[in-house]
């Protein structure tokens, strides 16, 4: 069995959702307090044991580059006025083994995921969407690793959402439990109606997936949107090999919505060492205000 060595960030889309903001700004690099979204994903897979990493970009998307690039004037001005903190933490950025490609067009999530084909090779790999961060005791994408290797196959983060939200994700039709908490899967959909949902189990953004994965996507027609999609390529692989449903336990935060943006802001600044505290007390002074 192959270690899993490699991940995938797919990070070309357009960020309509947060227009103006993102007219000249990629959306991975909107601040969680004072971090980038985009980098928590890739500490994710650091401490995941992830070797490799690929970021596939779009235009006015180069700002993450230099996110994970050294800059030598800001460094020697922070040694200079004796900020080794914001200095070490500058340099956690630096030196990881960051790869990057440009998806050309917006062709949807799977064409994203195909621009990797040459960096993965013969090799499993995790796919890892910026649009959710994930808070558990063991990484969200370390469970996926663990869960290949215990049954050698592709295996996709999943948790229970609103019956009546669906439509806004791709869905397992769970067939039976393979173990507790890791489901056999009859089929996966794209967005469904809530009327046409085969369960409430929505894949919420990692994916742990066999090379076989790339063959598929270069044949998959447009579903959803117009576009290339990740799920109808999965569900092609289901049917030759086994792809198992892995049930995360943890904390989902959504920043890929507005308001899901904010409360991840909130209750990250709420465990912020340097504003929790008036944070806090701005938080209660304004529901004394709002009651």
């Amino acid at each position: 069995m192959q270690k899993v060595r490699k991940a995938v960030i797919p990070a070309a889309g357009l960020g309509t959702r947060f227009l103006p903001a993102t007219k000249a700004m990629a959306k991975e690099m909107l601040p969680i307090v004072d971090k980038p979204t985009i980098q928590f994903i890739v500490e994710e897979a650091i401490a995941s044991g992830i070797e490799d990493i690929l970021i596939v970009t779009g235009k006015s998307k180069r700002p993450i580059e230099d996110h994970f690039d050294s800059h030598l004037e800001l460094e020697a001005h922070l040694e200079a006025k004796g900020r080794q903190d914001l200095l070490d933490e500058i340099k956690d950025t630096v030196g990881l083994n960051l790869f990057f490609k440009r998806q050309s067009y917006p062709k949807g999530l799977g064409d994203a995921v195909l621009q990797a084909k040459a960096f993965v090779g013969n090799e499993p790999f995790v796919v890892m969407l910026g649009d959710d961060l994930m808070v558990d005791d063991v990484p969200l994408t370390k469970q996926l690793i663990e869960t290949y290797e215990e049954t050698h196959a592709s295996n996709i983060a999943v948790m229970p959402v609103p019956e009546d939200e669906t439509d806004k994700y791709g869905v397992i039709d769970p067939e039976a439990k393979y173990a507790e908490g890791i489901y056999n899967v009859r089929q996966f959909v794209e967005k469904p109606k809530p009327e046409d949902a085969p369960s409430n189990l929505a894949i919420i953004g990692r994916y742990l997936l066999t090379p076989e994965i790339f063959d598929l996507l270069e044949t998959q027609e447009k579903g959803a949107g117009n576009e290339i999609q990740l799920t109808d390529a999965i569900d092609r692989l289901n049917k030759t090999q086994r792809v198992f449903a892995k049930e995360f336990n943890g904390k989902r935060y959504d920043v890929g919505n507005k308001l899901g943006y904010m409360e991840t802001v909130i209750e990250y600044g709420l465990q912020h060492p340097d504003i929790k505290d008036d944070l806090s007390t701005y938080l209660k002074q304004l529901d004394n205000e709002l009651n």
